[in-house]
């Protein structure tokens, strides 16, 4: 059921979404502060093509200084601008009843748009093990 809601995602937004990502992400690594934002944002360009099956999770129970003066800074550039959005394309996905998951699988994606760092992405069948520290990927 994941691979065939993660195709009809793909063909739907999920492709676009990503390629957004990935673009944004090739322009923050043209400057070298901007790098965290860039690999976050390719990151997010995972996520977004194949989102079923998969979850974002903290990497830390507490999250670094950096990380967190990283994620002030990405909500006031960019991070509204595209939670905006995601909740903007969900909207219409809502509207038929095949729509409903891949709206979901959009607002899913709005903690990891606003604070992109210190942020990993999980398999849900491995999760249990993660928390367990048996996996760190």
């Amino acid at each position: 059921m994941k691979a065939l809601l993660n195709i009809i995602w793909l063909v739907f937004g999920g492709l676009w979404l990503a390629l957004g990502y990935f673009a944004a992400g090739i322009i923050c690594m043209i400057f070298i502060v901007t790098i965290p934002f860039g690999i976050a944002s390719f990151r997010m360009a995972s996520f977004a093509l194949w989102p079923f099956g998969r979850m974002i999770v903290d990497k830390h129970l507490k999250p670094s200084g950096w990380s967190v003066v990283g994620n002030v800074i990405w909500v006031l550039v960019a991070g509204i601008w595209i939670a905006v959005g995601h909740v903007l394309t969900a909207i219409p996905m809502f509207i038929s009843i095949i729509g409903i998951p891949l709206g979901l699988a959009n607002l899913k994606m709005i903690p990891v748009s606003l604070f992109p760092l210190g942020k990993q992405i999980v398999q849900t069948d491995r999760i249990e093990a993660f928390y367990e520290g048996k996996i760190t990927k």
